[in-house]
């Protein structure tokens, strides 16, 4: 049975290569070729001795999600929909800036979660993705975005990407442990190099794995917030149910001395007639007070059947206003990709649902 490298972070490669009688070091010199200079074939490997790249030819693989689409917004933003099996896809986006590039995340095929604003959680759950198709979207955009100087077997690269976030298709943490190994590939020096600050992980608000992630791999944390009250929370994101919202911002504040900036960012999706009134913002205001933080405002992109509008742009702006007097720092998020439908909360991809979530939608709707 041939071993996918891509799964392995850089402890894994260590155990990897001492298990096929190879010396630790081997690992630093694999990290470095599979990720920071995109090589896939072990031939090319050039300080490799030639019995380890004879082994690993037989032994192991390094196989990538494949490509079916690349589509490139008016903007610039970039989207990519990825098989990672048989009638399963997932999709990447890269969001480009004067002075970063951006690459969002998926982690899982489908989302269990079922918030009822994202079109994600409309098609339902397959899968947790693998490790390897994680890591693989970081590498395929890197490897289709990168600009070259040198040759083509060794290139000195200038990664488009600087910043990754969890915030594609599925939930970050209830993949916990394959999103852990990924991050931990992100972080190395020897693979992709990026910042705690740079690296972004997302949540809908699992509240033991924020715990979890503060021990394991303290990277920047957003939180999905989308209401001021738990009785709005419930119906917005049912995960509320079981986690309230005290206990998430008890959550969010154990998090914040392990934490690579000194705040936590509450995203927050503004929804016509639902969540955006003065009387909400207010409400958040007295909501996080005791919790050092941002809010992202994100207007609402809309999907087929999703049954919200957007807020428009005078309520977002009072919205807003409210909070910044208050002494929150908020942004609105400029809406990215809208026209491949590459912005946030318009992923989808393709999902074989093993929930049979829009079987039981449709027979709700009947009855």
């Amino acid at each position: 049975m041939t071993i996918n490298l891509l799964n392995y972070d850089g402890k894994g490669l260590v155990d990897y290569c001492i298990g096929i009688g190879e010396k630790p070091f081997r690992a630093k010199q694999l990290l470095r070729w599979i990720h920071q200079f995109g090589i896939a074939d072990f031939d090319l490997m050039s300080d490799l001795a030639k019995s380890l790249r004879e082994k690993l030819a037989t032994q192991a693989i390094i196989e990538l999600p494949s490509i079916i689409s690349d589509h490139e917004a008016i903007d610039g933003t970039r989207k990519w929909l990825l098989s990672v099996d048989a009638g399963n896809s997932i999709e990447t986006v890269f969001i480009p800036e004067t002075s970063r590039g951006t690459l969002c995340v998926s982690s899982q095929v489908g989302c269990a979660l079922a918030c009822t604003f994202c079109s994600t959680g409309k098609q339902g759950f397959n899968r947790n993705l693998t490790v390897a198709e994680i890591i693989g979207q970081l590498w395929i955009a890197n490897k289709l975005l990168q600009t070259h100087a040198g040759n083509d077997i060794m290139p000195h690269t200038k990664k488009a990407v600087t910043n990754v976030v969890m915030m594609g298709m599925g939930e970050p943490l209830a993949n916990f442990e394959n999103v852990v190994t990924a991050l931990n590939l992100m972080l190395d020096d020897h693979a992709y190099g990026l910042s705690r600050r740079r690296v972004t992980v997302s949540t809908s608000g699992l509240v033991p794995a924020i715990d979890r992630l503060r021990e394991h791999c303290p990277v920047a944390l957003a939180v999905s917030l989308h209401a001021p009250n738990d009785a709005l929370r419930d119906q917005l994101v049912p995960i509320n149910k079981k986690y309230p919202i005290k206990e998430l911002l008890a959550a969010c504040q154990r998090y914040l001395p392990a934490a690579p900036r000194d705040f936590i960012t509450f995203e927050y999706v503004m929804l016509n007639g639902v969540n955006d009134s003065v009387v909400h913002a207010r409400e958040l205001v007295k909501l996080v007070q005791d919790v050092p933080c941002k809010f992202n405002l994100i207007p609402f992109n809309s999907f087929s059947d999703s049954g919200f509008k957007r807020s428009s742009t005078e309520a977002i702006r009072v919205f807003c206003d409210v909070l910044i007097q208050a002494g929150v720092v908020t942004t609105v998020r400029k809406t990215r990709g809208d026209d491949i439908a590459a912005a946030c909360g318009q992923l989808a991809g393709q999902v074989k649902d093993k929930t049979r979530r829009l079987t039981r939608l449709k027979i709700d709707t009947i009855q």
